[in-house]
Parts: structure tokens; C-alpha cells; sequence
């Protein structure tokens, strides 16, 4: 087996030349054979058998130059491949059987000695003969997985559609990884018992346990990159009840290049959990929007920075300049860009690449600012770079104040300056009526966005929507850390509740909102049903093969300054309307309701952030902002009062669907 698959891999296109000539040759004789059942009488038909073979050979090898057949690498062949050889191939028999029909009754060939089926008989043969010198070695690399794949761990996919197929068949050509399927799980009924890449279908989602115990399976993959977080949750409960390895597929926007392998797969996290209805935006106006321009995406170290950096490449833009300070999170990001570009330049070779570049400096420094403008001129810039910690800005006000207000301030002076035509800021529902100093300092942003918007005509908008999962400084890295040490698992009250996003969802819908807003608009992003933490808590903690209160104990800490036990999403005085997509609103009138004396208002605080007037910087947040809510200390000291056990939930109305965790 070994030395014929390697005879037909060192095959180059003028070995297959050679090899066509001498089986295009034998092919009309081997047709005269079947059609006179081998009786042939080679003096009867000897001139007009060679003048066929003639006369074929010089018709396909023709059409086989032409269609590029000696031009093809054939040791990866595959269904498109197979296509090819039977159009060619379709072809060339066609326009010999037409010659073959002209030429028949012309004095003087011999054609007329041959029977007429002649030309029928050898295209048949011609498609077999073709089919097989092509796709030998890969046939025989498919009859050598299977007879590989005897061992390693007894892996169960679920999801019998493109995404598991695939996987199955990257396990089967690489037996390395140490991974055997032994069948598939799909709840689609039309599927079962259904052989694919000669895997059965053995059942739905509710026969796993019997499947896992029968075919002593070691791990099972759910290879469903749709799944919802609902589904993802039921699959992992019955794996779980099994004592059985559950591993899974990113989703569809973790996908980055769109292929699905064995590298892909990774432990259920809690994102998979959380996972809802893959959002779908229109990539044709997205690809648009980006495609050609020079992007400028600041905070580009951070969770939402790098990943509109991953997304935005996919789209074409000319360049893509990379800004923050930090610069080690800036060269990852950097680094990770260019791995990407460098897949993507492999194998598409004559693709046009956006370039990469980076550049160190603070939003706050003005000349920096003036200079990257100059030089780079920005067609759109996607604004993410804030201090989001809430309980740090509540102890920073300063900074707060300096890196989000003033920071936000001076990129969009240097915007409007540059006459730059688009801009998005990343915003947060901390910023509607706000309790704390984070949520204060991004909603005052979010008025310089309207009135740079109001003031230059241009597209200027901003997205806000709620936590990240993921993203540093988020809840659920602390609580891994926190599992890791063996607990307790620290929350702060029983019923705080937060929105939660994907990173990858998230940033899709700040794609969209780029090129869905006109200006000075702010969209609000359908994040769900608020989480409850304590929920959340417990998730992480089975995810981690704990029990809650028995391996690890959850204690409660009390809110701390400037936290809600709940986020809200509006803020009166608002109009919201639906847009062409269903997963954001907008409020189209948040242009209309700015502050009077806003820039002197700004003044007084950059001001009292210069004197570092904690007491000051908040008194100046309350004129700006008047929903701006001062939080309520017992004994002067740093902690708040209780909140009551029930809190009546906002209501919102029946824009949104919501999906409890």
C-alpha cells in the first residue's frame, strides 16, 4: 500500500502526460474488444482501429493543454477536482464523437471499418481511466486512514452537518492527533443511521448516554459552531451526567479563518454557555465600508481593540494602524495580525493585504495625535481605549476623567481638524444614568461624540453595550482565579445582574452600527437577558468538574462604590427606534439633548482632575450630567448600604428577547 501511494504522490504533470498518451492509445483497442465480446479480426479492423487511436489521442490531449489538466496538483484532489476531469473529459469525448460522425463516411479514411459505438464505448472508458489516475493517490490515502485510525481516544461528535463532518474527516487524515470518531450524534430525525465518511449516525442529543457507555467513548465534541447557549448548556449537562470529556468548536465569530480542524477544539468555556443565535450582520456593507480605507483603531492592546483589528483585516481596508501605549499588548496584537495575513497570503497568493502598523502613544498627548494624523490621514477610526475598571476609577477619579473625557476630547479635536468621516466610540450601559465615576466619564464622551457630530456633519457615533466576557478585568477571570485557589468565590449581592456579550458578538455589531448610523446617534445593543453573577459563579464552578458549596464555597461582599445591582440600557429623554438590524437601536435624538454650556463645563473638569478634587470632579460630573447618581455611604466609610433582597427588574419593553442562563 505504502509504495503505491507513494508511486502515484511523486507523479508530476509529465509523468501524467506520459501516461495519458499510452492509455488514450490502448483505449479505442480495449473498446473494439467489449464491443465484439473480444472476437476482433485485426486485418479487417487494424487501419481503422489506428486511425481512431490517432484521431482520439490528438482530440484529448488537445483539450486537456487547453483546460489546464497538466496544471493541477493532484495529490489533494477533491470533488472539485473530480468535476473537472468529468467537464474535460465530457469535452473531449463530445468533439471526437462529432469528428468521428464527419470524418465516417469520407473517401479514402478508414474510419468506416470501426463500428459507431466506438466513440461512446472509449469516452466511458476515457472518464474511468482519467477518474482513477488522478484520484489514485488520494484513494488510497483514504483507504490508509481508515486502516490507521485503529487507535487513540474513542471520540463521539455531535453535529452531523459541515462543521463535523469536516472535523471527522481532519481526524481520519491525521491520526497523530490521537483522536478516533467512532459515530455521530444529530437531532435532525432524517439523519439517522446515515453513513457519512463512513461514520453512522447513532442517534439525537438524548442517546448519548446509551452511545458513550456501548462504544466506550472517551471524549465527546460538539462541533455545532451555531449551537445556542441553551443547547450548549443541555448537551454539556448530559455529558457531564456520563462522566464522559466534553470539548467543543469555537463559534462562528471565533472561527477567524472559517476552517474547521482538530487544533480548533477546546474545554467548553463559559462563552459556550452564554452562547446565543449567531447575530448576522450584512458583510456586503460592512466590506464596503471597510474595504480600501485606513482604519485607525485606538486602544488596539485591549479585549474589544484587538478583536475590531482580527474582524476589520478580514475586510480589506489599505492599512490598519495599531494604537496604545501599552506596547507589549500592542506588539501581541501586532504579531497575531500577521500570522493571520501570512494564512491568508498562502492561500490566496494574489489577494491584496492590508498593512499592519503600529503606533505607541497616549490619546492625551496632543502632538502625537497631530503627527499620526498628518502622516496617516484616517478614513475611519473605531475609538475603544478607556479605563473600564469601575471599582479602580471610583479610587482614580483623576484618571478617569483625564484618559475618558480628555483623552476622548483631544482624539476628536484632531479628528474633526483632519475632516476624518467616520468614528465610532466603544461606549458601556454604565454610561445611562451612572453611579459610578467609569460610567460618568463614558457618558461624558459620549456628548463630545454628538456634538463633534453636530459640528462636522460627519459620521460620528457611539455603541454601548454592557460586559465582555473575557476581556481583562471582567468577573469571569477572577472567578477562574479564584476556583483555581480553591475558593471562596467572592460576589458582591445575591440578585447583581449584567449584561453579557461575546467579544466576537459584540464587535460584529459595532461593524454593523458603523455603517448602519448617518450621525451623532447612539446604538444600544440587544445583549440579552441580564445574568445574574451568582449564576454565573455556579456555571464556572461546574465547568471546572467542581459542586457549588461543597468543593467551593460563594460568599457575598457587599456592593461597592459607584455598583448597581443592575444595568440599565435608556436614558430618559431618549427616542429609541429599531434599525435594519435586529439585535440594535438607536436613539436617534441624542444629538438634540446636549448640556448647555458643555465645553465649559468640560474645562471646570479637566480642572478639578488637574488638583485631583475627587469631591470637585464629581459635583462638575452632576452638572453635566444630571441622572448622574451619587452613591450613598453609611459612616462615611467606603461601603454601601445594603440594597433591599427584591429589586424590581427595569422594565423595557418587548424590544428585546431574553434567554435565562
Amino acid at each position: 500500500m505504502n509504495v503505491l501511494s507513494k508511486m502515484f504522490i511523486d507523479l508530476k504533470n509529465r509523468h501524467y502526460f506520459i501516461i495519458d498518451v499510452v492509455v488514450f492509445l490502448a483505449l479505442p483497442v480495449i473498446a473494439l474488444l467489449i464491443r465484439l465480446d473480444g472476437d476482433v479480426d485485426f486485418n479487417q479492423y487494424g487501419a481503422g482501429l489506428i486511425a481512431v487511436m490517432l484521431l482520439f489521442s490528438v482530440v484529448k490531449l488537445s483539450i486537456f493543454f487547453i483546460s489546464g489538466m497538466y496544471q493541477q496538483y493532484w495529490r489533494y484532489a477533491s470533488i472539485d477536482e473530480m468535476t473537472h476531469i468529468i467537464l474535460v473529459t465530457a469535452a473531449a469525448v463530445m468533439t471526437q464523437t462529432v469528428l468521428f460522425i464527419l470524418l465516417y463516411n469520407i473517401t479514402g479514411l478508414p474510419l468506416n471499418t470501426v463500428p459507431r459505438s466506438i466513440p461512446l464505448i472509449d469516452g466511458l472508458l476515457t472518464i474511468i481511466a482519467v477518474g482513477w489516475i488522478r484520484l489514485g493517490a488520494r484513494l488510497i490515502d483514504r483507504t490508509k486512514e481508515r486502516l490507521s485510525n485503529g487507535d487513540g481516544e474513542r471520540v463521539l461528535i455531535v453535529g452531523a452537518g459541515k462543521a463535523g463532518i469536516t472535523l471527522a474527516g481532519d481526524m481520519q487524515r491525521n491520526p497523530q492527533h490521537g483522536l478516533k470518531p467512532i459515530g455521530l450524534i444529530d437531532d435532525n430525525p432524517e439523519k439517522l443511521d446515515l453513513r457519512i465518511r463512513g461514520l453512522r449516525v447513532l442517534g439525537d442529543r438524548t442517546h448519548i448516554p446509551q452511545v458513550v457507555q456501548t462504544y466506550n467513548v472517551y471524549r465527546v465534541v460538539i462541533a455545532i459552531p451555531s449551537a445556542s447557549g441553551k443547547d450548549i448548556r443541555d448537551m454539556v449537562k448530559i455529558c457531564k451526567e456520563c462522566k464522559v470529556r466534553v470539548s467543543t468548536l469555537p463559534s462562528l465569530f471565533e472561527i477567524i479563518d472559517k476552517r474547521v480542524r482538530v487544533d480548533s477544539l477546546r474545554d467548553i468555556q463559559i462563552d459556550d454557555l452564554l452562547r446565543r443565535e449567531p447575530v448576522k450582520i450584512d458583510s456586503g456593507k460592512v466590506a464596503n465600508f471597510i474595504y480600501g480605507k485606513k482604519v485607525l483603531v485606538t486602544g488596539a492592546g485591549g479585549s474589544i481593540g484587538s478583536e475590531i483589528c482580527r474582524q476589520i483585516i478580514g475586510f480589506n481596508p489599505s492599512e490598519v494602524k495599531l494604537l496604545g501605549r501599552g506596547e507589549n499588548a500592542i506588539f501581541e496584537i501586532q504579531s497575531e495580525l500577521q500570522k493571520i495575513l501570512s494564512a491568508i497570503r498562502k492561500e490566496h497568493p494574489g489577494r491584496r493585504l492590508p498593512k499592519v502598523t503600529a503606533f505607541i502613544a497616549d490619546i492625551r498627548t496632543h502632538s502625537r495625535l497631530e503627527h499620526l494624523f498628518e502622516s496617516f490621514q484616517p478614513d475611519v477610526i473605531f475609538h475603544a481605549a478607556a479605563h473600564k475598571h469601575l471599582p479602580m476609577m471610583e479610587l482614580n477619579p483623576a484618571e478617569a476623567v483625564s484618559n475618558n473625557v480628555l483623552g476622548a476630547r483631544t482624539i476628536l479635536g484632531v479628528a474633526s481638524k483632519y475632516d476624518v468621516k467616520n468614528f465610532v466610540m466603544i461606549s458601556t450601559d454604565k454610561a445611562v444614568n451612572p453611579m459610578s465615576i467609569m460610567g460618568a466619564s463614558k457618558r461624558a464622551a459620549e456628548i463630545l461624540v454628538l456634538q463633534a457630530a453636530k459640528r462636522t456633519g460627519n459620521r460620528y457615533v457611539c455603541v454601548r453595550f454592557g460586559n465582555v466576557l473575557g476581556s481583562r478585568g471582567s468577573v469571569v477571570p477572577i472567578f477562574q482565579r479564584q476556583i483555581l485557589n480553591g475558593g471562596p468565590v467572592t460576589v458582591t449581592h445575591r440578585d447583581i445582574r449584567r449584561y453579557f456579550m461575546t467579544i466576537g458578538e459584540a464587535v460584529q455589531l459595532v461593524l454593523q452600527s458603523s455603517v448602519t448610523g448617518k450621525s451623532g446617534e447612539i446604538f444600544v445593543l440587544d445583549m440579552g437577558e441580564p445574568i445574574k453573577i451568582v449564576d454565573l459563579a455556579q456555571e464556572l464552578i461546574r465547568l471546572s468538574g467542581l459542586e457549588v458549596d461543597k468543593d467551593i464555597e460563594i460568599q457575598y461582599s457587599g456592593l461597592r462604590s459607584g455598583e448597581k445591582l443592575f444595568e440599565e440600557l435608556f436614558i430618559p429623554g431618549e427616542e429609541y427606534a429599531p434599525t435594519e438590524h435586529s439585535k440594535a437601536l438607536i436613539a436617534c435624538n441624542a444629538s438634540e439633548t446636549l448640556p448647555d454650556g458643555f465645553d465649559s463645563l468640560i474645562d471646570e473638569l479637566a480642572a478639578a482632575a488637574e488638583r485631583d478634587n475627587e469631591q470637585l470632579i464629581r459635583q462638575t460630573f452632576r452638572k453635566i450630567i444630571p441622572e448622574f447618581q451619587l452613591p450613598k455611604f453609611k459612616n462615611d466609610e467606603k461601603s454601601l448600604v445594603d440594597a433591599p433582597d427584591e429589586v424590581k427588574q427595569p422594565d423595557y419593553g418587548e424590544s428585546f428577547e431574553y434567554e435565562r442562563l
